[in-house]
């Protein structure tokens, strides 16, 4: 018995199976781009933490570095609720037979979130809270917000560009 080509190689699955969706890839994306922010700029550089900008809670006291830690400790819970479910929506997906995403989809996507992750953080914590700065160990930490704001839709926007033009292809071969 002899397999087909398409039996043997997943990415040659038959025409009529739908493209991958992009939820996953965009929750897992920023999920995994909350986990640099809080791996690299909270932990390993200690730039800032959760909620370092709020009087209440200086990092200077160790209560205060207490009630930091706690909050970066439920920043990561959420950040890898995001990833779980990502992960749990492409398996899904791949139960109803849809195509498996390739690397130029999915990397487009995880960029996307990530850089989705950078606005909507630089937005509402460093902007609208207030609640923390990339850099709160500087007195004047608003061009680093900007810069992270930048970096993010430079992620974002190239992301989706890549996600759609890798897209395209799935709808080249319907």
């Amino acid at each position: 018995m002899s397999h087909s080509p398409s039996a043997a190689s997943p990415s040659a699955a038959s025409p009529a199976a739908p493209r991958p969706t992009r939820l996953p890839g965009l929750l897992l994306g920023l999920g995994l781009g909350g986990f640099v922010d809080g791996i690299v700029l909270h932990q390993l550089l200690q730039w800032h933490h959760m909620i370092s900008d709020i009087d209440d809670h200086p990092v200077t006291t160790v209560a205060g570095l207490q009630a930091n830690t706690f909050a970066d400790g439920l920043f990561h819970l959420a950040t890898w609720v995001f990833v779980l479910a990502g992960a749990l929506l492409m398996l899904a997906s791949w139960r109803q037979g849809r195509l498996a995403p390739t690397w130029r989809f999915q990397i487009g996507l995880l960029l996307a979130g990530w850089g989705l992750f950078n606005v909507v953080e630089g937005i509402i914590d460093h902007q609208l809270l207030g609640v923390h700065h990339v850099r709160d160990d500087l007195g004047g930490p608003l061009s680093w917000d900007l810069g992270f704001l930048a970096f993010g839709l430079v992620l974002l926007v190239g992301g989706w560009a890549l996600n759609v033009a890798a897209a395209r292809e799935y709808d080249h071969r319907t």
